[in-house]
């Protein structure tokens, strides 16, 4: 072999060597909690009494209560099992959608889903209840297995 193959070789097979080795990633399961918290709801209206105007016939709020899930963005890796806990404290029902996982939320409770990240990407939650969209939304974001590494 030549010497400029050789040292190639040799330096190729060293770098490789020294290179820090990471483990495969091994899908885990996460609990994630999400709460469901209203923002601007009618019965804020003796607190803000601006509201009052907003849901009036006419206003900006009319029909509409402003709620969100917290947290909005939840992050987790293909493979994962997520054990979800809904925690809905005020009176209202909502509902959380993920693709085919449609969950129920009635007013002061505590509800538990479980939901499988089969594929890396990006998937909108909501609430579907017209009275609460456009506001009422997250997203479970799903990072390829290949890019993380085992803890």
């Amino acid at each position: 072999m030549n010497p400029t193959r050789l040292l190639t070789a040799l330096l190729a097979a060293s770098c490789c060597a020294c290179a820090p080795r990471h483990a495969a990633y091994v899908p885990r399961a996460r609990d994630v909690t999400i709460t469901a918290v209203p923002l601007l709801t009618r019965e804020m209206g003796r607190i803000y009494p601006f509201l009052g105007r907003d849901f009036a016939p006419g206003g900006v709020l009319e029909g509409r209560e402003v709620y969100a899930f917290v947290p909005s963005t939840v992050t987790v890796v293909e493979g994962d099992t997520v054990r979800l806990v809904f925690v809905n404290p005020e009176d209202d029902a909502h509902t959380f959608v993920l693709g085919e996982l449609a969950v129920g939320l009635p007013g002061q409770s505590v509800t538990r889903a479980t939901w499988i990240a089969r594929r890396a990407g990006v998937y909108t939650f909501t609430c579907n209840m017209a009275a609460h969209l456009p506001s009422m939304w997250g997203q479970m974001v799903v990072l390829t297995a290949g890019a993380v590494a085992s803890e």
